[in-house]
């Protein structure tokens, strides 16, 4: 029997409008409450100000103007000018915020009944009221200290913790409530509804007809009965701000965005009829709650071996599916690999590219995630085998990716590492800023000009970002860093075995790109085939280049998929799918990814890219549900392919996109932007707009740090001392290196 659609599809939804909310609260919840606060106090910090300046004035004012039956003049404005600073000062900082705000609630309550009835003090005392209950946000100064007061040995701070907590859960409700009718109530009275006596000096109605003229009637009902509090709050804010930028409202209306502010932030509060929605739906969709929604027992079991691109698509789309989902992974975390060059030429860190896998799937009852190494496929069994675990299937999805490939001339692996893991951008990073540092401490001035010799094989978008970001860092990044060398002085070179570079991206691009390369003083070589490489440089067309840093950007091979599953490959490792991406002869194995040799790009090989791989795990996921559910099968997968981004460095990238093709500034930009767009988690989006905003400005990076150990060698000394590590690209460390393993195990 079929699920309805509309059960498939509601929880989704919510569970899509939960997540906007919960971002916009996260995001925009602090700094709002932050700037009620300080626009709250400078109002009360500058009248103060003005009586201390002028307080014989201060005095006439509260004998004469506004006295206070209860209190002498002097007292009064001794009161008032001490609360309004004090109380001004602490809500700003968000320091003993309740108190604060309550005085100055008292202030604004009684300036409205003994001086003159205005709009502005009753939108005061609203927002005051709120603090009251509530209390500051995240940035303030309570919320830093909290945490350390609730344990300390002063008397009396646990006890008023407890009841302040106690405030903010029973109150905030029902303030809100109040909130909510006070405001419609306003909004009914400009609207014409028959005044209540004196209560309307107590309703700020005169100053709402001119924020949001024609809107009252609607925008009142909503708010009374609570339903869609926050988009009404969100659009009756945008009203009030653009009557407010158009000079159409005096500064008194300037207040109301920011109570619509604070409804749109908080909501209607438990009181309403959000609140019941929000529960009939929990209450029909236990998976809202973080429950699960059904049994997993006896249902069909779906197994993705990879986290990449394509096994988070194909994992996310069926987490709302009837099925079992095993995720497994070798590592616990996703990596955004295509900035992996970032973090080797410490523009990034690590963890700026990498997400948790279980946070991503925190909320997904039906996903299990497995950290293990997958060394095999049992198709008879169907069953996953990660050392002595077997992971049952009834299918398979593999999106294991690709690793280096060095032509077969493996032996040049630990002279020119690649970059596809952490650990290689890490190492990569180590070798490169080694480099400098060492230039640094040697006298040989031969020996200096090999190590500021840079060499990249391989000139695909890998290999130019690399190039790129070397020859930045050294000529603009480590100004009046070194003292005996000029880091400028460095020597990055670019090989390429084919005539042009970026040979995926149109001709005239990858002309652009190399002028843009040869501008920051990267020499490339073109028709060049390297043909050796050990610890003291590479040989390239039969021409020795001593470069004791040496980086691999030419090639790839696919995850050992193929012979997993004792299926033909090509020489890529690569093994062919069918036009629905399963695998011949496995109508419940599917490949995605790096691993899959898929024609659905107008016949021609699906690139190795994360949109293509994406498209794939999402592809396939469309796949699953359909069998699952009975319904027809979608048509052959299709790559839609979004076009190619290069990033040469400042200001300067290419993208093809066929008909429309861009280079320099407009490219840079837009390469951020689709870069930033793709990495997983808000996290990692804003550290990586932060860091690189921090560079571009200060040409500065904060990630340049050398961590691990050199993989050298080690070699008894006689001083007695402990053994010394050696360079692996000293002499010794070379010599040592042309040995074989039983004759370096002999001596």
């Amino acid at each position: 029997m079929q699920t309805p659609v509309v059960h498939r599809f509601m929880p989704a939804l919510v569970e899509v409008v939960v997540k906007i909310v919960g971002v916009l609260e996260r995001m925009a919840a602090a700094p709002l409450d932050l700037l009620i606060r300080l626009w709250l106090a400078q109002v009360f910090v500058l009248s103060a100000v003005l009586k201390l300046a002028q307080w014989d004035n201060a005095l006439y004012l509260a004998a004469h103007e506004y006295p206070v039956s209860w209190l002498d003049p002097r007292t009064a404005a001794w009161v008032g000018a001490t609360t309004e600073l004090l109380g001004g000062l602490l809500l700003a900082a968000g320091l003993a915020t309740r108190a604060a705000a309550f005085a100055l609630l008292v202030l604004a309550l009684v300036i409205h009944a003994n001086y003159l009835a205005l709009d502005v003090t009753l939108l005061w005392a609203a927002l005051l009221g709120w603090y009251v209950v509530r209390g500051a946000g995240t940035l303030s100064l309570d919320h830093l200290i909290a945490p350390g007061l609730a344990v300390s040995p002063l008397p009396w701070v646990a006890t008023a913790l407890r009841w302040a907590a106690a405030v903010t859960r029973h109150g905030a409700p029902v303030y809100l409530l109040l909130l909510r009718a006070w405001m419609a109530a306003a909004l009914l009275l400009m609207g014409g509804m028959p005044s209540p006596g004196h209560f309307s000096e107590w309703l700020p109605w005169q100053s709402i007809q001119m924020a949001i003229p024609g809107w009252h009637v609607p925008i009142a009902v909503l708010l009374i009965a609570g339903l869609a509090t926050r988009p009404v709050a969100l659009v009756a804010l945008l009203a009030t701000f653009t009557a407010m930028m158009m000079d159409s409202v005096r500064p008194v209306e300037a207040w109301w965005p920011l109570l619509f502010g604070l409804l749109a932030m908080q909501g209607a509060g438990s009181w309403s009829l959000d609140a019941l929605i929000v529960r009939v739906l929990r209450d029909r969709y236990p998976q809202l709650q973080g429950k699960p929604a059904f049994s997993l027992e006896g249902l069909p079991r779906v197994v993705i071996i990879g986290a990449g691109f394509g096994g988070l698509a194909c994992a996310g789309r069926l987490k709302h599916e009837a099925v079992s989902v095993t995720l497994i992974d070798r590592h616990n975390y996703h990596l955004f690999q295509p900035l992996l060059y970032q973090v080797a030429t410490a523009g990034l860190s690590p963890g700026d590219i990498a997400t948790p896998i279980r946070g991503l799937f925190r909320d997904s009852f039906n996903t299990r995630v497995l950290y293990a190494e997958v060394n095999g496929v049992d198709t008879a069994a169907q069953t996953v085998q990660c050392g002595s675990l077997q992971v049952p299937y009834d299918y398979l999805v593999i999106a294991t990716g690709a690793s280096h490939s060095y032509f077969g001339k493996d032996q040049w692996a630990p002279f020119a590492p690649g970059l596809k893991r952490v650990e290689d951008s890490t190492e990569v990073r180590r070798r490169v800023l080694s480099a400098f540092e060492r230039a640094e401490a040697t006298e040989d001035a031969g020996e200096r000009r090999e190590l500021l010799n840079f060499l990249i094989v391989g000139a695909g978008p890998t290999g130019v970002e690399l190039a790129g970001a070397i020859a930045e860092m050294a000529r603009h990044g480590m100004q009046k860093d070194f003292r005996r060398f000029d880091p400028a002085s460095a020597r990055v070179m670019l090989v390429q075995s084919g005539e042009r570079i970026l040979p995926a991206f149109d001709a005239t691009l990858s002309r652009r790109a190399q002028l843009a390369l040869e501008q920051l003083g990267v020499e490339v070589l073109l028709n060049s085939r390297v043909e050796v490489i050990d610890a003291g440089g590479v040989t390239v067309n039969g021409r020795r280049i001593a470069a004791r840093t040496v980086l691999w950007a030419a090639g790839v091979v696919a995850s050992p998929a193929a012979r997993w599953l004792g299926v033909p490959a090509d020489n890529a490792g690569r093994l062919k799918v069918e036009p629905d991406l399963s695998v011949p002869g496995h109508r419940n194995i599917y490949c995605v990814g790096d691993t899959a040799l898929s024609l659905g790009w107008n016949g021609q090989p699906v690139p190795g890219l994360a949109p293509a791989a994406k498209q794939g795990g999402q592809y396939v996921a469309r796949v699953l549900r359909a069998r699952l559910r009975g319904n027809s099968l979608p048509g052959p997968f299709v790559y839609r392919h979004l076009g190619s981004l290069a990033t040469i460095g400042r200001k300067a990238a290419v993208a093809d996109f066929g008909v429309v093709k861009l280079s320099g500034a407009p490219a840079w930009w837009l390469w951020g932007l689709v870069h930033v767009g793709f990495l997983v988690g808000v996290r990692n989006r804003v550290s990586v707009m932060l860091d690189w905003f921090w560079s571009y400005l200060t040409l500065r990076s904060g990630t340049r740090l050398i961590t691990g150990g050199p993989s050298g060698v080690h070699v008894a000394v006689d001083s007695g001392s402990s053994d010394r590590r050696v360079d692996p690209v000293s002499p010794l460390a070379r010599s040592l290196a042309s040995l074989s393993p039983r004759e370096r195990e002999r001596g």
